[in-house]
């Protein structure tokens, strides 16, 4: 059986699935978008991720396209379609289809939905997560709104480019204070040479992730010190260990930054423990 995709109420094949030439999404990155982790066919950090949606859509004024409930049906149809047990669903909600303009529509219009669902080798994953990935540092470019979750991805994308050309799996963006804001995609963390856990605090302009979120929670339950603090690169590579965390790396250790080994460039057994704690949380708690 092929893929499965959902666009704007209905199931179509996934390579014929299109959209509108005037979808704002498209024409003007007027939407936004969610990304679950999938466990044994179940959405991972559900709450988090239908929390933050709504928030992104209220604060770009788009509608909800239908109740949680019924968006939860949805979603749940596309996954049993495409018959994924392990793997990731994409949602993306747009403003919807209307003659191009930057201003909103006069007449309002119904929001365009996009749903996709792909697999994930969650063995090449941990294998992935044993070896630990590189991450780089590019300057902070992006928008003054990193808080809510659009397709306006661009700077994200050529810095993931940038980080793939030199062999990374991940960029840090540093912003004018020369701090760690986040990732392209994820997160950052650091355990620092007290032993502290380090990350952004979601003040800044970073987005509120939702693994970073169920994470804290983790950290909580075992009483682990944690601060929400920002981190020079440098700190980062004087630090015990690092990771990055996101819907796609779950906890992900990381074992240099620009090339510079962190510690003695091997995976640290903290991030490997917080990276089963957190799967074992999201596995026994998705829905």
């Amino acid at each position: 059986m092929g893929r499965i995709a959902y666009v704007n109420g209905q199931f179509v094949r996934h390579g014929e699935a299109v959209v509108h030439i005037e979808d704002r999404g498209y024409q003007l990155a007027d939407a936004v978008y969610e990304v679950w982790a999938l466990f044994d066919g179940k959405l991972a950090d559900a709450e988090g991720h239908f929390a933050r949606l709504e928030r992104s859509l209220g604060e770009l004024r788009i509608p909800m396209p239908m109740s949680r409930a019924a968006l939860t049906i949805v979603l749940r149809e596309a996954v049993r379609r495409n018959r994924i047990s392990e793997g990731l669903l994409y949602l993306q909600v747009g403003r919807g289809v209307a003659p191009r303009g930057h201003a909103f529509p006069d007449q309002p219009v119904p929001p365009a939905v996009v749903i996709t669902v792909s697999p994930v080798d969650r063995a090449a994953s941990e294998a992935k997560a044993a070896k630990g990935v590189k991450v780089i540092t590019t300057p902070e470019n992006r928008w003054g709104r990193c808080d809510i979750k659009t397709v306006g991805l661009l700077p994200n994308a050529l810095a993931k480019q940038a980080a793939k050309e030199r062999g990374a799996a991940e960029a840090w963006f540093v912003d004018e204070l020369g701090f760690v804001t986040e990732g392209a995609s994820s997160n950052a963390w650091i355990i620092d040479a007290d032993g502290v856990l380090r990350t952004r605090d979601t003040n800044a302009n970073i987005l509120r992730g939702v693994t970073r979120r169920t994470l804290l929670d983790v950290l909580r339950d075992e009483g682990m010190k944690v601060e929400e603090r920002p981190f020079t690169p440098a700190e980062a590579v004087a630090a015990k260990e690092a990771f990055i965390t996101g819907a796609g790396s779950l906890v992900l250790p990381v074992v240099a930054v620009d090339d510079k080994p962190i510690g003695n460039g091997e995976v640290g057994p903290v991030a490997m423990k917080l990276r089963r704690l957190y799967i074992e949380r999201a596995r026994a708690t998705a829905v």
